[in-house]
């Protein structure tokens, strides 16, 4: 009897992974769209979230006290330099508790060549769930959802060969 109760659970669970997995392909392949946030810029204009559609947008929540998102900064700049010609965009969100001042020097003397935001409430970085740890880096692609979350360094290699991709994307 046991034997045929396990078989039945069996045949339910497996049921259960196929149905998940058929949903989560028919839902887009469990993509989340980015969620709706305002960014406040250096130069004081705002972009929002619906501004993302229609390029691939990589979206870095850093600190200019953290030492990692210091050391690949020059990665995301090349990064944007090789594929913004090519309908690729990065914005660069500040965390609340950096300095403005720091930022805005910053952006200026490394002369960052992207969209640089200040989240000065904690809120863009609470959106997009609850981002405490920097860099923190996401990947929308041309319909406004997340692809990839990367928490530390990308690899860089391999976050090309995605933007490649999403790049090749209608």
């Amino acid at each position: 009897m046991r034997i045929k109760q396990w078989k039945q659970g069996a045949a339910v669970a497996a049921f259960a992974l196929v149905a998940a997995v058929g949903a989560w392909v028919y839902l887009g392949s469990g993509r989340a769209p980015a969620p709706a946030s305002t960014f406040v810029l250096l130069d004081g204009s705002r972009q929002t979230t619906a501004d993302l559609r229609g390029k691939v947008t990589l979206v870095n929540f850093w600190a200019t006290s953290c030492t990692t998102c210091v050391a690949e900064m020059p990665q995301i700049v090349a990064t944007y330099d090789k594929y913004h010609a090519r309908g690729f965009d990065t914005l660069a969100v500040a965390m609340s508790y950096d300095p403005p001042s720091y930022v805005l020097n910053f952006a200026q003397s490394r002369k960052l060549p992207f969209k640089v935001a200040i989240d000065n409430t904690g809120a863009a970085a609470q959106a997009w769930g609850d981002v405490k740890l920097t860099p923190t880096t996401f990947i929308v692609n041309k319909r406004g959802e997340i692809v990839k979350r990367y928490v530390g360094a990308p690899d860089f290699a391999e976050l090309h060969q995605l933007i490649e991709t999403l790049l090749a994307e209608g």
